[in-house]
C-alpha cells in the first residue's frame, strides 16, 4: 500500500448556491454509505434556516448530517465565533471519527474557502493584533477598506467581496505583520498535497440556468417567510457587524426592517449579488488543482457519472 491509499478518502461536493447539491449528496450518501459534513459557513447558526436554504430533517432522508445548528447567530463571546479555523478542527474530527465508523466522510457546500483549508491541510497560528490596527481598520468605510486592500494586494481585493469585512480587514493586518500580501501564502497553499485521498467534484451548468434557478429560489425563500425570520433575529438583537448577519439573504432584509431600503429593492439586490456570488464561487473552484469539473446535464445520469468519478479517485487501486 503506498503512502496514498493510506490516506482517509473524503469526498468533496462542491457547487454554486442553487447548482443541486443537496440532492446529489443524499443520493450519493445512500449509494457509498456516507455521512455528510456541512461546509457552509451560513448553515452553522441556529434559528437560519430559510436564507440558508438548509436542509430539512425529511430531506435528509436518515443520512446523518455534521455542522449544521452548531451555533447561536448572536455569540455570547468571541469564543463562540464560527470561522475557518473553528470549522477545519471540527471537520478533520469528524472526518476520522466518520472513517473509524466505515462509513465515507463527505463534504458538501459552497465555501470554497473552508473546503480549501480543509483540504489542504492549513495550518493556523494565533498571530497577535498589532495595537491599534484592527480597531483603527474597523472604523473605516467599506469603500476605504476595500481601496486600501486594492493598493496592498490587488489579487486579494479581486477574490473577496467587500462586503465581507471581517476577511478584508484580516487580509490588510496579515499585509501589515508580515509585510507581504495574504494572496502570496493562500498560492502557496495551493501547492500543498492533501492529507486525505480526495474526490473533488464541483457541480457544473450553464450560467443562464444557474442564474434562473438562483433567482427563482430567492423568490422562494421570500414566499417561505425569509422577512419574518430575519425579523426575529433582529427583534432578538441580531446588528449588521455580526457575522452571522452578513450573510446572503440576510444583509439585506435586515437593511430593509431597518428602513434603507424598500421591500423590492432589498430583493433585487439579493438575487444580484447571489448571482455575482455565484460567478466568484466558479471562478474560486477553477483554481483548484485536484477539482473535477462535473456538469448536471444531462440530470438523469448525473448521479451515475458522479459514481464513476468516485470510484476511480477513492477505490480502484
Amino acid at each position: 500500500m503506498n503512502a496514498e491509499e493510506k490516506k482517509i478518502p473524503l469526498l468533496i461536493l462542491a457547487g454554486p448556491t442553487a447548482s443541486g447539491k443537496t440532492s446529489l449528496s443524499i443520493e450519493l450518501a445512500n449509494r457509498l454509505g456516507g455521512e455528510i459534513i456541512s461546509a457552509d459557513s451560513m448553515q452553522v447558526y441556529r434559528g437560519m434556516d430559510i436564507g440558508t436554504a438548509k436542509i430539512t430533517k425529511d430531506e435528509m432522508q436518515g443520512i446523518p448530517h455534521h455542522l449544521i445548528d452548531v451555533c447561536d447567530p448572536i455569540p455570547q463571546c468571541q469564543e463562540d465565533e464560527w470561522n475557518v479555523m473553528r470549522f477545519v478542527m471540527e471537520a478533520d474530527r469528524l472526518i476520522h471519527e466518520i472513517h473509524d465508523r466505515g462509513h465515507l466522510p463527505m463534504l458538501v457546500g459552497g465555501t470554497g474557502f473552508y473546503i480549501h483549508a480543509l483540504a489542504y491541510g492549513a495550518e493556523f497560528e494565533e498571530e497577535p493584533e498589532i495595537p491599534g490596527i484592527r480597531s483603527s481598520l474597523e472604523k473605516l468605510s467599506t469603500e476605504e477598506l476595500a481601496a486600501r486592500l486594492a493598493l496592498i494586494d490587488p489579487l486579494s481585493a479581486e477574490r473577496i467581496h467587500p462586503n465581507n469585512r471581517k476577511r478584508v480587514i484580516r487580509a490588510i493586518e496579515y499585509y501589515e505583520m508580515n509585510g507581504s500580501p495574504i494572496s502570496e501564502m493562500n498560492d502557496r497553499l495551493k501547492e500543498k498535497e492533501s492529507p486525505y485521498r480526495l474526490c473533488y467534484l464541483v457541480l457544473d451548468m450553464p450560467r443562464d440556468i444557474l442564474y434562473e434557478r438562483i433567482d427563482q429560489r430567492v423568490s422562494q425563500m421570500i414566499d417561505k417567510g425569509l422577512v419574518e425570520e430575519v425579523k426575529a433575529l433582529f427583534e432578538a438583537g441580531a446588528s449588521p457587524d455580526l457575522v452571522s448577519m452578513k450573510g446572503l439573504g440576510y444583509k439585506e432584509i435586515l437593511a430593509y426592517l431597518r428602513g434603507e431600503t424598500s421591500l423590492e429593492e432589498a430583493i433585487y439586490i439579493l438575487k444580484r449579488d447571489t448571482r455575482h456570488f455565484a460567478k466568484r464561487q466558479l471562478t474560486w473552484w477553477r483554481g483548484e488543482k485536484d477539482a473535477v469539473f462535473l456538469p448536471v446535464e444531462p440530470r438523469e445520469s448525473l448521479n451515475d457519472r458522479a459514481m464513476e468519478i468516485i470510484r476511480s479517485k477513492l477505490f480502484e487501486k
